[in-house]
């Protein structure tokens, strides 16, 4: 990060960039700050107050376009194909219209097809004048080395939640139990924390999102495949959306094995502590470090393009249940 903020300094950005990091940690937020340095007016590149940086903040800037599964109100695709890659490179061909230099963000790109990947590799090596590239991804391992080596990578790491309640105590004038809650919940992503902080029925949703979570280890198995259905049909509509909900999934059952742990002080969830002791209590270590496992699966086998309906009851058949007779045969619950 030293170097990235070095050469935005210097005005001697690299043409292509990838961000690496998990969801929310703050790359797409970064990508759109490197859009602002290559076309600010002001004198302090990114200044955050001349018009090209306000456009572009407001996503409106005609040179700045971001790319991935889900946008444009169209049905998400399953992977960033080749026909999205060719756009890029007619647009990129052209001269800027509005501003200084045009930017291309591809928004999980270890969701190239294979062609898309090996025609993006003719624009990072040979590089129209007056465009930035920027690649953003959870997974780099899944991309293609011949795109990686041709690209600045950035590492961008969880932030300590002390951190992160400092941003939003100072920027966005959080109380400071407001803050700390928000900050643990963030498990170090401010992406995901600065949203909270500016959309309060954030937490809400989340909440009852939460309710049905751990409700559902002690419903009966009608209930877990008529929620696996639910999800299923959402990751259909919006794959983002789904992923999140398996992220949550993850969260809770984090902060159960940090409970079995003896570790509650850092669980993420510490409102709802008594609801982690109950399952941390009637569910084996090892029961819970192998439904994690399960959901980590779920979420690579949803990346495969399985059947997300399959895959979903598979995972709410794995999970460990609380009342007697849900949990998998030979295993006591």
């Amino acid at each position: 990060m030293a170097e990235l903020e070095k050469a935005v300094r210097a005005g001697r950005l690299h043409h292509a960039y990838l961000l690496v990091g998990p969801p929310r940690v703050g790359k797409l937020a970064l990508a759109r700050d490197l859009a602002r340095a290559v076309n600010c007016t002001g004198e302090a590149p990114p200044c955050g107050e001349c018009s090209q940086c306000r456009r572009i903040g407001a996503g409106l800037h005609a040179d700045v376009q971001v790319i991935g599964l889900d946008g444009g109100g169209e049905r998400p695709r399953a992977e960033i194909g080749i026909d999205a890659v060719r756009d890029m490179e007619r647009a990129a061909s052209l001269l800027p219209f509005e501003g200084k230099c045009r930017v291309f963000v591809i928004d999980g790109a270890e969701h190239l097809s294979e062609e898309a990947a090996n025609a993006l590799l003719k624009t990072l090596e040979e590089p129209p004048t007056r465009v930035l590239l920027v690649l953003l991804t959870a997974h780099a391992q899944d991309l293609p080395p011949t795109v990686t080596s041709r690209c600045q990578r950035v590492e961008l790491r969880p932030l300590p939640w002390e951190r992160v309640e400092a941003l939003l105590r100072e920027r966005y004038g959080l109380s400071e139990e407001q803050a700390r809650e928000v900050a643990r919940l963030s498990l170090g992503c401010p992406g995901w924390a600065v949203e909270a902080a500016r959309d309060p029925g954030l937490l809400q949703r989340r909440s009852a999102r939460l309710d049905v979570i751990a409700a559902l280890a002690e419903a009966p198995l009608g209930e877990r495949f008529a929620y696996a259905e639910e999800v299923a049909r959402t990751f259909q509509r919006q794959r983002a959306a789904a992923r999140e909900e398996l992220f949550l999934w993850l969260r809770w059952w984090r902060d159960v094995m940090l409970v079995q742990a003896g570790l509650e002080e850092h669980i993420a969830h510490r409102q709802r502590a008594e609801e982690l002791r109950r399952h941390a209590e009637r569910c084996s270590k090892a029961q819970v470090a192998s439904f994690l496992r399960v959901v980590l699966n779920t979420l690579e086998t949803l990346d495969r393009n399985a059947s997300p309906r399959l895959a979903l009851e598979v995972m709410m058949l794995e999970m460990p249940g609380l009342t007697h007779g849900l949990s998998r045969p030979g295993v006591k619950a």
